[in-house]
This record gives structure tokens, sequence and C-alpha cells, in this order.
């Protein structure tokens, strides 16, 4: 096993891109062949490399866990107008006095709404150590007002499968390149498939069923301030940014997200949804 090797990325940009663009990428990334290979095994990082700026509209469940000082922490997902789905390592350390969310803008920085958090409920089984159960539930101090920039995301069943290969959006406001200081200032987005699970597990070691990952055949993929976004399939919310090795984009080593559909009934049981 590497998990010596494996460590924790804070996955912790003003041009706007038609719908369209979004779908070819997704396209291509079908249509080209993925190359994996096991090689030279090295822990690497995670942000969105390799994406292209987007409108909120393309992924309106998309939202920035932030200070109030409109510094950007995380990502997250809406999955009820009361309810931000992220990742437990965004949460860890954070006073909910001085946090919240900003629901409806592209910029992290400015637009939509910038919404307080009331409660934080990470999963009570969360191992900082492995990042299994990598989820954190967010109470907001008021609903999320639905509209064309903000929406729900569905949620898969529980234990849903979701076979190899199936093309994901993953969106953020991470670093775009792995020498950058900041996060991306607008909302970026790429395409990636879903790697197989045996051979994910073979390059990292400690991936648990709890635990989903990502491949490309080039260098895109999740990075540092990515960490609780949404990685969406067929319009369903299937995975949360969660961790990689120290190499943000690097096509021979995948990103790991948590499992949505492996918690569906703990989400249930605290939100009932």
């Amino acid at each position: 096993k590497l998990m010596n090797l494996l460590q924790l990325m804070k996955f912790t940009t003003k041009k706007k891109n038609p719908p369209i663009m979004l779908l070819l990428h997704i396209l291509l990334s079908v249509l080209s062949p993925l190359v994996y290979s096991s090689e030279d095994v090295s822990s690497r990082g995670s942000s969105i490399v390799g994406g292209h700026d987007i409108d909120i509209r393309d992924v309106p469940y998309q939202v920035s866990l932030q200070t109030k000082n409109h510094s950007h922490i995380c990502g997250g997902s809406i999955i009820s107008p009361s309810w931000i789905l992220t990742a437990a390592h965004c949460t860890e350390h954070e006073n909910i006095t001085v946090y919240g969310v900003r629901v409806g803008s592209a910029n992290y920085s400015s637009g939509g709404e910038f919404i307080p958090i009331k409660k934080i409920l990470p999963h009570p089984k969360y191992n900082a150590t492995s990042f299994d159960y990598d989820f954190s539930l967010l109470q907001l101090a008021k609903g999320i007002v639905l509209k064309s920039t903000s929406q729900i995301v569905a949620l898969p069943l529980q234990k849903q499968v979701v076979l190899a290969n199936t093309p994901c959006i993953v969106s953020g406001w991470g670093k775009t390149r792995d020498t950058d200081s900041e996060p991306s200032e607008i909302l970026q987005a790429t395409s990636v498939l879903v790697y197989k699970q045996k051979d994910c597990n073979e390059i990292y070691g400690g991936v648990t069923d709890r635990m989903i990952c990502t491949g490309t055949h080039g260098q895109r993929g999740a990075c540092r301030a990515d960490s609780g976004g949404p990685l969406v399939a067929s319009r369903q919310l299937i995975g949360v940014v969660s961790w990689g090795g120290s190499s943000c984009g690097n096509p021979e080593y995948p990103d790991v997200y948590a499992r949505v559909s492996a918690v569906r009934g703990w989400i249930y049981h605290v939100t009932n949804i």
C-alpha cells in the first residue's frame, strides 16, 4: 500500500462558455481512449486542471464554501434548499460563525448570494487519516431561492452501481496548475471517466467501497481547493472531491472521490432527503 504517500488535498477564474462547449468536452472524452499506467507510482494531488470557464447555469448545483471575507475554501453541492453536501475534511476545523456558502455565481468572490451556515454535520465514521467516509452535511441558516443559477442536484440510490468509463463532469474553483498560488476566480469544469475500482486500489491502496475514482487520457481533473465539490454523471451527484496524489492532472494517477451512493441512507436519516 502507498498510504504513506497519500496526502489530503484541500481541493480547499471572466468569460462564459455556452453549454454546448461542455457537451463537446464530454463527447471528446468518451471517444478518446484512456491511457492507464501502473509504472512509477507516486502520490498526487487533485484541482480543476485542463478545464475551462463555465457559466453557473451549466452546473447550478455548485457552491463555494468560504469565509465571510470571500476567501474560497472548498466546493459543495446543493441537495435541497436547506442542505449542502461537501467533504468532511473541508469542515474539520471550521468555525460556523465565520463561514458560509456562495450560491448562484460562477465567481466565488461576488455575485449570487452568500448564506451563513447553521450547522455542520460530518459523517460519524469519517477517518481523517484514510479519508474514508469523507462527507459533511451543511445546514444553511436560510433556504436557497431556487432559480436558473441555483438548482438541486439529484442523488443516486443507496449502493447504486456506477460502471467504469462512465463519463462525468467535475467542477470547482481549484487551482488550474500545480504552480498556482491561488484558486481560480471563475468556476471551471472538465470531463473525466470513472476508473476501475480495482486498478485504482492497486495504485494507491486503501481505496474503500466508500470511494470512487476517475481518470482521463490527458492532464485533466480536480486540484487543490476543489475538495468537497461535485462529480456528476447523468445529472446525478455520484461523488464528492476528496483526495489524490501530489501532482494535479497526472493521467497515470486517478482522482479519488467520496462515493455518494454509499451513504445515501445517512443523508436521508439526517436531512429527510
